[in-house]
């Protein structure tokens, strides 16, 4: 120990010199350290500062708000969609039309037999017969894609057509 104190006595100014350059740098290295974190600082308030001045996580939050609220959108929207389709197969999707010209004395086709059906083949067969001096209209009912009363050929072409795809109609001279 007395090795070291005579030590430090003869280079005294040295020592003082070596500690006072290690304080500077250490100083230096503090300053640098300083500014780095300050810069590091000023890039996370700029990533997490919205827009208008929110921070990230606000915004996150508004975010997932959203996306629950359309999560609940879609739900309601499949919900409403399998109730359409489940009315929709009532609806009238099919027809089939024929026009004809039942009598010789009348021109232009304007008698005519309308298929109309829904998914399952349920639905009405209307027949109009147009002469000179009246029009008579028939309904027969079907179901299943077959009508319980008898149909003339015009109308069993007029389901036919209905049954086989969607909208037609054809036209007939007779």
């Amino acid at each position: 120990m007395d090795a070291l104190n005579t030590l430090v006595t003869q280079n005294g100014g040295l020592v003082v010199a070596v500690l006072a350059l290690a304080c500077v740098g250490l100083g230096i290295a503090l300053i640098v350290v300083m500014r780095r974190t300050s810069r590091l600082e000023h890039r996370l308030q700029g990533l997490t500062r919205g827009e208008d001045g929110r921070s990230l996580e606000g915004i996150l939050d508004s975010h997932l708000d959203k996306v629950y609220s359309l999560a609940d959108q879609v739900s309601s929207l499949s919900t409403r969609a399998g109730n359409l389709e489940m009315r929709l197969t009532y609806a009238i999707q099919r027809t089939g039309l024929v026009r004809f010209n039942p009598f010789e004395d009348t021109g232009g086709n304007q008698s005519f037999a309308l298929a109309m059906l829904d998914a399952r083949g349920d639905g009405y067969i209307v027949s109009s017969l147009h002469s000179r001096g009246s029009t008579r209209i028939y309904a027969k009912s079907v179901t299943r894609g077959a009508s319980e009363a008898a149909l003339s050929a015009e109308e069993s072409e007029a389901l036919r057509q209905a049954t086989s795809s969607g909208t037609t109609s054809s036209s007939k001279q007779g």
